[in-house]
């Protein structure tokens, strides 16, 4: 039985990916310690929203209503959809995300942007993102695709799982070059320090090069899933988001040549994490499809949450 309320999965995910654009803002902007305390700011829970502080505390607010959105839809969960108790654990697995990741997000001001501690927020975040789209994906069907070939499903699953783990290793180590300040280690793009391989005796220059390796794996494996899916004749649904898939990528790693270009703008950073965030929901997507296309995903079938 499908969830009777989609919406609140897919309300849940589209906020998600505003937080993750918001957070973005906060660290571009320079705003990450605007309040100096945490849960409060400046001692209250309305301070006056200006400046930085404007954008640190706007974050955390829209932190604190994803987590009152996610804990209705499990109660809603738990109500109202039966025989698939798997749906309602991966609600509480969910507020249980929500719950540590905002703690790490109080640790990051209390200990002052340790990196290891803000890239684990980040990284805390993307996972929750990826379980709201498993979901909201899987009470609309998977888009549905319809019935696929076993041999198609499981294509569809493999591409799709393989460049989803891809796209959350590179948007975690993107996190980590964001927070260890190695954004410009490499000034100018496509080379890095005039090279098409930089001299790896800096730490910076490493992570900041290895993000762009793994940016160029992510795209060329993104790409290749949507060459395939149009080649194998997948359903007219699946084409459309493995293009989607496509497009987006292309556009992250234009992004990412522009932040540098721009030595790391607000509005092309900004829009690099929502963007990889947003790739990242659409691969999940299809990869859900793989699953629902033979019927109801494998976790359900055996009571317990989809592998992707």
């Amino acid at each position: 039985m499908r969830a009777e309320h989609p919406k609140a999965f897919t309300v849940s995910m589209v906020w998600t990916l505003i937080l993750l654009y918001l957070g973005s803002v906060v660290h571009a902007t320079e705003s990450s310690l605007a309040c100096p305390d945490w849960p409060t700011c400046f001692g209250t829970m309305v301070p006056e929203m200006s400046g930085g502080v404007f954008w640190e505390h706007l974050h955390r607010l829209v932190a604190g209503g994803l987590l009152l959105m996610w804990g209705l839809a499990t109660w809603i969960v738990h109500k109202e959809v039966r025989g698939t108790p798997w749906v309602f654990r991966a609600c509480l697995a969910g507020l249980a995300l929500l719950v540590v990741q905002s703690v790490f997000g109080g640790l990051t001001v209390l200990f002052l942007l340790p990196d290891l501690v803000s890239t684990t927020h980040l990284g805390l975040a993307l996972l929750f993102l990826a379980l709201t789209t498993l979901l909201a994906s899987w009470a609309v069907g998977g888009g549905g695709v319809g019935p696929l070939p076993p041999p198609l499903a499981a294509g569809v699953r493999r591409w799709g799982v393989t460049a989803s783990a891809l796209v959350f290793a590179q948007s975690v180590l993107g996190g980590l070059v964001r927070h260890m300040d190695a954004g410009m280690a490499c000034p100018d793009a496509p080379l890095c320090l005039g090279q098409l391989v930089p001299p790896l005796d800096s730490a910076l220059v490493t992570v900041h090069f290895l993000h762009r390796i793994l940016g160029v794996a992510v795209a060329i494996v993104t790409v290749a899933l949507a060459a395939w899916a149009q080649r194998a004749g997948a359903p007219h649904a699946l084409r459309r988001w493995t293009a989607w898939a496509a497009v987006l990528v292309l556009v992250q790693v234009a992004l990412g040549f522009v932040s540098v270009l721009t030595t790391l703008a607000v509005v092309p950073v900004s829009l690099h994490t929502l963007v990889a965030a947003s790739l990242l929901a659409v691969l999940i997507h299809v990869s859900v499809m793989g699953w629902t296309a033979e019927g109801e995903p494998r976790a359900h079938a055996h009571d317990r949450p989809a592998e992707v």
